[in-house]
């Protein structure tokens, strides 16, 4: 082949082999940036999907203005620290703080939840009196805190009044939103239908202190 059809190949070809190779650079960078978009989203979906990966999904539903209410009537009169477990947007919390006096802890899984509970406090002038985590429930321990507010599911109530008989101190209260504990027996109910608020004490496993325990926290309050 001669030089001069060497030169003609290479013109041939050349713009070719350089449009191929611009197409590859083109490809790779649009994977890069679909996947760096997929990792973006994956990192901030991850807060709302990890709950519901769990054995029991504690779903982020929020309360109604009147379970708020029927929750303050239940809490009506206690003293000391409340702690709401699944506390979602903090309502509940932020409600007692203004309300009752009550100092109020919030645990709930999802961050941005938590994040926008502590807004919320600070909106509400109770930022001082009330504080939110990110926390699994099932590991915190309940020894501290003399009023629980849960609104659960029904599939978790079970395993959360086994802890609780565990760790509630006597005088401590538990107020139980949407489903009622499976075994003991409420002091008090509050509203109806899917507003019921059920109030508890922790039972004495003697049933004659249980009853007299009974009378005395109801007459008390």
């Amino acid at each position: 082949m001669t030089t001069v059809e060497n030169k003609l190949l290479e013109q041939i070809s050349g713009p070719g082999e350089k449009t191929e190779h611009s197409n590859r650079n083109v490809g790779l960078v649009l994977v890069g940036l679909t996947g760096g978009a997929a990792i973006g989203l994956s990192i901030i979906a991850a807060p709302f999907v990890a709950p519901a990966l769990r054995k029991v999904c504690l779903p982020y539903v929020p309360a109604t203005t009147q379970q708020v209410s029927n929750v303050l009537r239940a809490l009506k009169g206690r003293t000391g620290t409340l702690v709401d477990l699944g506390s979602g947007d903090g309502r509940i919390v932020v409600a007692a703080a203004k309300a009752t006096k009550l100092s109020g802890v919030g645990v709930e899984l999802n961050p941005w939840l938590v994040w926008y509970s502590r807004w919320l406090a600070w909106r509400k002038g109770v930022s001082s009196s009330t504080s939110f985590m990110t926390h699994d429930l099932w590991k915190l321990n309940l020894q501290q805190y003399k009023n629980v507010v849960v609104f659960g599911v029904e599939e978790m109530m079970p395993d959360l009044e086994t802890k609780l008989f565990q760790e509630l101190t006597a005088d401590g209260c538990v107020v139980a939103c949407r489903f009622p504990l499976p075994t003991w027996q409420p002091v008090a109910t509050f509203g109806e239908g899917i507003d019921t608020v059920w109030l508890y004490r922790r039972p004495s496993e003697n049933a004659d202190d249980k009853r007299k325990d009974h009378e005395s926290f109801v007459d008390n309050r």
